[in-house]
This record gives C-alpha cells, structure tokens and sequence, in this order.
C-alpha cells in the first residue's frame, strides 16, 4: 500500500509524488472522492495515473492511495443480463444509489452481493482437481449453465464441498493444496483485465460463425475464434451490423462493448435486446449476453479500459467451453484515447499524433481472441471471435488505426458508403472486403451444407466482377454497345446485388438466413442465368428472359419462412423451366 499526493492534474491524467512503493498497472484511489484510477508510468516517486472519472475539482495536494493490485474483473454468476460501465461498475445498481446521473467516487461490487444462487456439486470430498477444472454449476439464465472453475495456478484436493443456494461471496469448497495449505474457494474469482487468461493448446479455427447474413456467411465468412474488422464511415451502418452479428451469429455468449460511440446508439441495444427472442432458444437475448456501456458523454479514459473488461469476461466464458462473441464498438474511439491520453503524458506521437506503440496495444488485443482447449482435466473447447468496427474519419481506410488493424485481422468487411446512400444494407463493398479463412472453411461448407457451396460462391463472385468492368464500358459508350450474353449477364448481377446481398434487418425472416435457404438462393440465382444464356444460344431474344416473370418469384424468395424453403424452392425452379419452355416456343412460332 502506498500514499501519496497530487502533484499536477490534466484532464484525465493526475500526477502523484511520494508513489515511491507503487506499481505499475496498480489501482489506486484519489483524493477524498476516492476516484478510481491506474498507474499507467512511473518517474521515481512520481506516478502518471489515468483517473476513470471526472477530474474537475482535484487540486495538488489531495491525497492518492494505492491498492496495490492491478485493475481487474470479478467473474462469477450474474455477469449475464448486466450492464456495466468500462471498469466493470453496475449501472443498475449505481442508479439505485445515485440516480440517473453517475457520481463520482461510487464503489459498487460488480456482482450482486445480495443474491444467491444455486450451486451443484459436480466433484465430490476427496476428488483431485486442477486448474480449470469444473467444481460444480450454477444455472444463471434458462439458456446459460454457469460452470464453477478452480481457478488458475492452483491444484489439489477437494477436502470439503457444499450443495445449496449460496451468495457469490460464501465458501463452496476447500481444496487441499500438495503442501497441506486449505484453500477456500468462492463462486467468484479476480483476473487481471490487462492478462489473458490461460489455456492448454490454441487450435486452427475449422468452423464458420455463422451469421445468418448473407453477405457475410456467402462471400466473407469468420472462422469461430476468428478475428474481423467493420471499417466504415459515418452512417454506412456499421452499428447495425454489429448489432445484427451481435442478434443472429451462432454464439452461446455475446460481450457487447460500446466504447465511445454515441449514447443513443446504446440506448437503443438496451432497449432492443430485451425484447429480441433467440431464435435458437426462444428466450430474451439478454439471457446470454454482457453489455459494456461507456459512451462517448462517459470518461475518455475508461474507454480504454473497457475493451479490456469485456474480452476478460469473454476469455472466461471461453473458458467453460462456450462459443463465445465479442463486438466492440468501436475501437477507433479506444485508439483516440490513447491518443489522449498519450498526448498529455508528452510522449513522442507516431503518425497523426496517434501513440508509436499503437499496432502493438491493437494487437495484443486481437490476439486474445481464438479458438482454444482450455485448462483442466476435461479438456472443453472453447471459441472466443471478436469483431472490431473502425470509424475512420471520413471514411479513408488509409489512416493508422485502419490499417494497423488490417495487419492483425483476417476478415476485413469494407463498408461502403456510396452502397449505404443507394440504400443498400448491409452496405458491405464485394469487391474491396476479404475473408482469409475462405480455404479452412472449404471442408465444413461442404460436409455440414452443399458440395458445390465453394464453387457456387465462386460464381457469383465471378459475375460481381464482370459487372464492375461492364459497367465501366456501358458509361463510356451505353449499354446498346454491350453483346446479348454481356447484358444477361449484367442482369444476373443485377439480381445477385438485389436479391440476395441486399438483407433487411427489419424484416422478421429476411433478418436471418439459414446456410441451406442461402444455399438455395445462389442456385436458384445461377440456374437463372445459366439457363437463360442456354436459351439465348437458340435465339432467344435479351428482352425476353430479362423479363420473365419468374424473376420477381426469385427475388421475393428471401422472404421464404425456413419451413417453406424446400417446397418454394422446387415450385420456382419448375415456373423457370416451363417460362424458359414457352420462351423457346413463341420464338419457333414466328
């Protein structure tokens, strides 16, 4: 524990001397208000600290305490269904307190002190345990089965273990360590939000998270454990897109921080996940989901801190075998923090003033995410993918939090703003974005949807191109100059962009779609075109297929119920062939 006194204050950064005994990364506490803060560099006796409050007020000389531990979580039952603020405070229970304005100085557990919870047993006296290891569980939501773990570093026996409905506080078990020392363990542990959490052995990610967006799971799909950038300027919907992956990806838990973006942004997740059911389970979103709120009106310093809160949550969700999601929203916010903060600590800038170790702070944040065999003597696989969204100003991906982020990620999902003003969403540009993980996927594609998936892709992706370089004749010198075949196929990308990269996110079965009713939209899309350049080879006019009525069953197929897709699905293919059939025959006719 060490005491000092305020030297200088500058903004969020206060200077401390007599810090001589303190360390750094340390959480200390300053002046009578007790605001929260954290050691980020150490001049002799001299400390730096980043305050996680409102500074306004501070004058030299008011004392600084030290805690002597570093900034960390508590993890245990009750992280699901909570909002927190960056440092992991309750916002529920600091209204309570204080209203709806935060004051300073509040200190509230993170995990509710006053209720209990049911444990169950999973070991028994006498059982040898590890690190990781499940104790016992705790069901915390209908969906969510929270699993007690040994915590790291340790090993031994179970010497005592209790059944019943506990606080998160209260001793469940005692496990004996090999030198005789009884450890009490609660359903509660600490960890270090700037540590990643162990594991056994990290594994090549072989599955897709699926998304149910089209554009995302079709062209651009992330690896579960993967790791995916949203760049995007202002209003080309990059929050809605978070917000959708956030809704509809195939995780069992989501960690949603909304670092530094608009508070009405937030407001708008609180309100909505509440009402929005899972569809795999029925039940409230919010039964498997951690919300992480510190908005752009919050303090600028937490906003670093925040990221770190929420991928600890995760990594021990992980943890427990679960599949787990991350969105961080956005971590352009994050970096102009550090700019900040960097700024007054009078560090040498890199480039557009942003600090030097920028790249290195990006990925070693990046790099916690992964798909993992975590500790213990079960050997559970756990996922943990994080997509980050990028607001560059003004949209130029050229500037360093861009591009340092496109150094470390592996799907990179360009949002376009000149597709967001023609009022297609997800404005996601095809021709700019990749997905590094489309060879790994290739084999599950295959096993778990359709053979031909890859290949199917391939040529829709084909025909996206050849219509990036059409278009470019047809404004030179008009779409008469462009042959038969050329302006079908202008139509068969017209109707790839229309009907099946354009999602509506309102719309309640456009919202998500299935891989097999995409894998049905690309083939009825391709039979289309392939057919049609078959019956224009026996003379059939342009104008002609490009106006079968048909066109308008395959567009509106997006708004087939899964249940319908197979039946649907047959009955339009059939309206194809017997229009394409008639086609033939009116032309034989003359």
């Amino acid at each position: 524990m060490s005491n000092g006194t305020i030297k200088k204050v500058a903004g969020p950064l206060v200077i401390a001397k007599g810090m001589r005994d303190a360390n750094m990364f340390d959480v200390v506490r300053v002046s009578s208000q007790r605001l929260t803060g954290e050691i980020i560099e150490m001049h002799g006796d001299e400390a730096s600290i980043q305050v996680y409050e409102e500074t306004s007020g501070l004058a030299p000389g008011a004392p600084v305490e030290s805690t002597g531990e570093p900034m960390s979580v508590e993890l245990g039952p009750g992280l699901i269904g909570s909002i927190y603020d960056g440092i992991q405070r309750p916002l529920d229970d600091i209204m309570k307190l204080s209203g709806n304005n935060l004051h300073r100085g509040v200190e509230v557990p993170a995990l509710k002190r006053d209720r209990s919870w049911e444990f169950v047993p999973a070991l028994k006296a006498g059982d040898s345990v590890a690190a990781g290891d499940v104790l016992g569980t705790v069901q915390e939501t209908e969906i969510v089965t929270h699993k007690i773990m040994v915590p790291p570093g340790l090993l031994g026996t179970v010497k005592d273990i209790r059944a019943g409905a506990f606080p998160v506080t209260e001793t469940v078990a005692v496990v004996e360590t090999p030198d005789g020392k009884e450890v009490p363990l609660t359903m509660v542990q600490r960890w270090p939000v700037r540590r990643g959490r162990p594991y056994r052995q990290k594994l090549s990610p072989a599955m897709p998270l699926v998304t149910g967006q089209r554009v995302i799971d079709t062209f651009f799909p992330l690896a579960k454990g993967g790791v995916a950038a949203v760049p995007g300027p202002f209003g080309s919907g990059k929050t809605v897109v978070q917000h959708q992956l956030a809704k509809w990806a195939e995780a069992d838990i989501v960690v949603y921080i909304g670092c530094g973006e608009r508070g009405n942004e937030m407001t708008d997740v609180l309100n909505e996940f509440p009402e929005l059911k899972d569809p795999k389970t029925g039940y409230s979103l919010m039964k498997r989901t951690v919300l992480i709120a510190n908005t752009s009106d919050m303090p600028v310093a937490a906003r670093e801190a925040s990221i770190y809160t929420g991928i600890t949550i995760a990594e021990y969700f992980r943890d427990m075998g679960y599949s787990v999601a991350l969105m961080a929203d956005s971590t352009s916010r994050w970096a102009e923090a550090l700019r900040e903060m960097s700024g007054r600590l009078e560090e040498m800038p890199g480039e557009e003033g942003y600090p030097a170790y920028l790249g290195s702070r990006l990925a070693q944040f990046y790099e916690r995410a992964g798909r993992v065999v975590t500790l213990g003597s079960q050997q559970r696989e756990g996922t943990l993918s994080v997509i980050g969204a990028v607001s560059p100003p003004g949209g130029d991906i050229s500037e360093p939090v861009s591009q340092a982020t496109l150094r470390i990620v592996k799907v990179f999902w360009g949002l376009d703003s000149s597709l967001a003003y023609k009022r297609h969403f997800p404005a996601v540009n095809w021709l700019t974005s990749y997905s590094l993980y489309l060879d790994t996927l290739e084999p599950w594609f295959a096993q778990h949807v359709a053979k031909d998936w890859v290949e199917l892709r391939a040529k829709l992706m084909g025909l996206l191109q050849d219509e990036a370089e059409l278009e470019e004749i047809v404004q030179l010198v008009g779409m008469d100059a462009l042959s038969a075949p050329d302006r079908l196929k202008l139509e068969a990308a017209r109707s790839i962009r229309e009907d099946f990269l354009h999602q509506n996110a309102f719309d309640e079965v456009d919202t998500y779609t299935p891989l097999p009713k995409q894998h049905a939209m690309m083939e009825l899309i391709l039979s289309y075109y392939e057919k049609s350049l078959q019956a224009l080879k026996e003379g059939v006019e342009t104008g002609k297929l490009i106006a079968l009525p048909v066109r308008e069953q395959i567009g509106r197929f997006k708004y087939t119920p899964a249940e319908e897709v197979e039946s649907r699905y047959q009955a339009v293919l059939t309206q194809l062939e017997e229009e394409l059939k008639e086609a033939k025959a009116a032309k034989e006719d003359l």
